[in-house]
């Protein structure tokens, strides 16, 4: 490493000596027919970091109000446990949501990990990640029965990038300084933007990062942010006390000693080993090129994507098999959209012959030219039963391939343009299976007095409730369904019943015959982990039930066991929110 022109060596022992003690770094399948109607079921695709996209709160969302309530101090309470001090690392307040600071204190770790391991082969769906994500970012205490912190630390750290929310992932970091606990998690927060070429945005992180930062990767990524934003002298400085600590990467210091200007000649080696590797081997060489290949990263993949590195397709030569195979997963992984990959597909010829027998004539063709041929044919037909022939074929094609996603948007545009009464019965299934109509949630209530649990009541539960007539109300409507004999006391009427009585609200004795609890409805496990104060499991197990459903298509009875659970909890902010999602009628 060159010395510094700028400084002397006596200045320079000095500056080290201080960087040292203020900035110390260390090192550290069988054949599928794809003319068949049955569509063969899809597996579960495993949730992809870099395909999964940031989604703001949206306006009905059951816990919006979270993004306005974020508690940006990181609260640190000296208490004696073990003559330790206990540091509380989260976000939210405990009672924001009806939570508590120890409710995790009385958790069996055991049982931590099982439900995770469970949770984890689970695509949760948006209200079942809402919870989950306040619960894992509530401050509280760590549970410290068969589990060690790191062990908690790691569960938290896979779900937050599983679930891809980098807003709530970089408030999380930055506002509890925990950078240096959870390295992986800030490297995948970087990494993310970097591989969509946003490197102010990954440099930005650094810059709010106040303790030295020991993991070694990143102390590499926040030099280079320093050479970036033109800071040289500081990351010589910094480069300078690596190296005096036994740092050594031929790779990564050729390439920053072209960008702090020691070598004139560009740096043209390529690296794949990290995308942060990966950048700098395309900073410093002007004719970069890149040819990726089947086992490329999806990171490289999508930072030559939104760095307009990648061929363009009118240059690809169809006889190329191996390259349209590749641009073919890289569709599939939306790096090429799918618009750029049928466009190639209509550039093979194929004979009249052909494009009149297409059924026939794709079994003696590759899989892909097969593809191309099907498309031409979708592209051609215009009665209805044959294009659903073949529409179903393709995206059967793809998904016999591993290639699913590259055949998403075209085939909804397709369907889009066809009549469900045009739809001949043995496609009714795979069209209503794959059309995506732009419907708007419905989220207006609509109260209807003549039903309990859709009636005026139910405003109790908003968040600016108003209880000082709600007893009188209550007994009003109780004694006008008693009066109607035709009237079914249904489950959400008891789910409504059961959260009043729970808030303490009087519910005379004489109506007690319009419904039966059973005590069975409520599964052992839970009801144990609720006689044990242990809220932070049966939190989980909630949200285990919950699964994959959205709250409004739960059954009754699941729902009720939920809000008897949030009811024995006192868990009111979180019950009320379900409560509002599941029980009013929505227009």
């Amino acid at each position: 490493m060159k010395n510094l022109k700028l400084l002397n060596n006596f200045r320079l022992l000095i500056i080290l000596f201080f960087f040292f003690s203020t900035f110390g770094l260390q090192s550290e399948e069988e054949p599928a027919d794809i003319w068949n109607i049955e569509m063969q079921e899809e597996t579960k695709k495993e949730v992809e970091n870099q395909n999964i996209e940031n989604e703001n709160i949206t306006q009905n969302s059951i816990y919006g109000m979270q993004s306005q309530n974020i508690n940006e101090l990181v609260i640190e309470e000296s208490q004696t446990l073990s003559s330790n001090e206990t540091k509380i690392v989260g976000l939210y307040d405990p009672a924001e949501n009806g939570l508590d600071i120890n409710m995790w204190s009385n958790s069996n770790g055991d049982q931590i990990l099982k439900i995770f391991k469970r949770i984890n082969k689970i695509d949760l769906s948006p209200d079942a990640t809402e919870i989950l994500d306040i619960l894992l970012v509530t401050n509280a205490y760590y549970p410290e029965l068969n589990i060690t912190k790191k062990q908690f630390l790691k569960i938290k750290s896979d779900w937050l990038i599983k679930n891809s929310n980098l807003e709530l992932i970089e408030d999380y970091l930055l506002k509890n300084q925990i950078v240096n606990e959870n390295p992986k998690l800030t490297r995948y927060l970087v990494d993310y933007y970097l591989s969509r070429s946003e490197i102010n945005k990954s440099c930005e992180i650094f810059s709010k990062i106040l303790d030295p930062i020991e993991d070694e990767y990143l102390s590499k990524f926040n030099i280079y942010c320093l050479i970036n934003s033109e800071k040289k002298e500081e990351a010589q400085l910094l480069i300078d006390l690596k190296k005096e600590l036994g740092f050594e990467d031929e790779f990564y210091e050729k390439k920053i000693n072209y960008l702090l200007g020691y070598e004139k000649e560009p740096e043209i080696s390529i690296s794949e080993k990290t995308i942060l590797d990966f950048h700098l081997s395309h900073k410093t060489n002007p004719e970069f090129k890149f040819d990726p290949k089947d086992s490329t990263s999806k990171q490289i993949w999508k930072y030559l994507s939104t760095s307009n590195l990648l061929d363009d397709i009118q240059d690809i030569e169809i006889s190329s098999l191996d390259k349209i195979a590749i641009i073919e997963k890289a569709t599939h992984e939306k790096n090429y959209t799918e618009k750029e990959l049928f466009e190639l597909y209509k550039r093979f010829q194929f004979s009249i012959n052909q494009l009149l027998n297409i059924k026939e004539s794709s079994k003696l063709l590759s899989q892909i030219e097969a593809r191309a041929l099907i498309y031409q044919g979708i592209l051609i037909t215009t009665k209805v039963e044959k294009k659903l022939e073949l529409l179903n074929a393709l995206k059967k094609s793809f998904q016999k391939d591993g290639l699913e996603n590259a055949f998403d948007k075209e085939l909804t545009k397709f369907l889009n343009e066809i009549d469900l009464d045009t739809v001949p019965p043995n496609y009714v299934s795979f069209y209503e299976k794959y059309i995506k109509e732009d419907m708007s949630e419905l989220t207006k209530i609509k109260i209807n007095n003549k039903i309990l649990h859709q009636s005026k009541l139910i405003n109790y539960f908003k968040e600016d409730k108003i209880s000082k007539n709600i007893e009188k109300d209550l007994k009003d409507l109780l004694k006008k369904i008693k009066k109607n004999k035709k009237y079914f006391f249904s489950k959400k009427d008891v789910i409504l019943i059961e959260a009043f009585k729970s808030d303490g609200i009087n519910v005379p004795k004489k109506y007690d015959d319009f419904y039966e609890i059973n005590e069975n409805e409520m599964p052992s496990d839970i009801q144990l982990l609720i006689n044990n104060q242990d809220m932070g499991v049966a939190m989980l197990r909630i949200v285990e039930a919950i699964g994959q459903d959205e709250l409004k298509d739960i059954d009754p009875d699941t729902i009720y066991f939920i809000i008897s659970t949030l009811n024995q909890l006192d868990i009111d902010p979180i019950r009320n929110k379900i409560l509002l999602k599941v029980l009013p009628l929505k227009v």
